[in-house]
């Protein structure tokens, strides 16, 4: 089973160290997402069906809302990456000439230079090895450097994936608020569907239209989340967070969050810590 090293949520999102030796499937996060080779095999991460290889001299660039998956090489102890999830207005935030949005150019990152340099410090506080409240300016050096490696040379812009929230449907809208309020209930899609006034063809049609995601994969994020915050933010067990979110059994809640985060709860819960704001 994959597991994780260290696992620091803050105002940045999430920073951690993940050693990798299960698949994950596909998925999506609001977050943009940055993965970077530490050790061992290089894997791959297929990014809106681009296959990218994250090794020393290359990192993984993923937008928000951007399907995307993994698979770990062949060594049975696995391999360690440095793995990000940044919060699109923290960056927005710092940014000095801001950008409209958190958007790389494209999907590998060369590592060297200012990239190199700051995987390697993050990577230091992670470890251990470098004081924990230098954490959020070394991310904040890492996410530009990688935002403007990815643009660099670039000659022209790919397609952007609008992000689910900004849609301009009426009827998508109610159904993203639909399982936003109802999310872990016993709420189905067809349900969901039939309230917004679409067929289901056409809701899944419609749905992945204007937000470049199916119905599915925006709803196992919205309980891919709130599995996170429950097991960070609450000393709840995880039979009962799994309860909560709609899952039938402790096994079954394993299953998809092993699936979706590529460890049991119960180890991401032990390397989780909060940040103060």
């Amino acid at each position: 089973m994959s597991r994780a090293i260290s696992v620091f949520h803050g105002r940045f999102g999430r920073a951690t160290l993940y050693c990798l030796n299960r698949p994950m499937t596909t998925h999506v996060h609001r977050e943009g997402h940055l993965i970077f080779h530490v050790r061992g095999e290089h894997g791959a991460v297929n990014v809106c069906s681009h296959r990218c290889v994250p090794r020393p001299e290359a990192g993984v660039a993923v937008n928000p809302w951007e399907p995307h998956d993994f698979l770990p090489g062949d060594h049975a102890e696995g391999s360690l990456f440095l793995v990000l999830y940044i919060n699109p207005d923290w960056f927005l935030s710092l940014a000095r000439e801001a950008p409209p949005a958190l958007r790389f150019g494209r999907s590998e990152i060369a590592v060297e230079g200012p990239v190199a340099r700051a995987v390697r410090k993050v990577t230091s506080v992670l470890l251990g090895s470098g004081e924990i409240q230098h954490l959020d300016g070394y991310l904040q050096e890492l996410t530009g450097a990688s935002f403007e490696a990815s643009w660099h040379r670039l000659g022209a812009a790919r397609p952007i994936i609008l992000p689910a929230p900004g849609v301009s449907d009426f009827r998508v809208r109610k159904s993203i608020r639909l399982m936003d309020e109802h999310a872990g209930d016993s709420i189905e899609l067809d349900q969901v569907a039939r309230e917004a006034g679409l067929s289901r063809p056409h809701f899944y049609k419609l749905f992945r239209q204007h937000t470049g995601i199916t119905p599915n994969l925006y709803l196992n994020t919205l309980l891919m989340e709130r599995a996170i915050a429950s097991l960070t933010a609450t000393s709840r067990s995880v039979t009962d967070i799994g309860f909560d979110l709609g899952f039938s059994s402790q096994s079954c809640f394993t299953r998809f969050f092993a699936s979706n985060v590529g460890m049991a709860p119960t180890d991401y819960r032990r390397a989780a810590q909060v940040l103060p704001s």
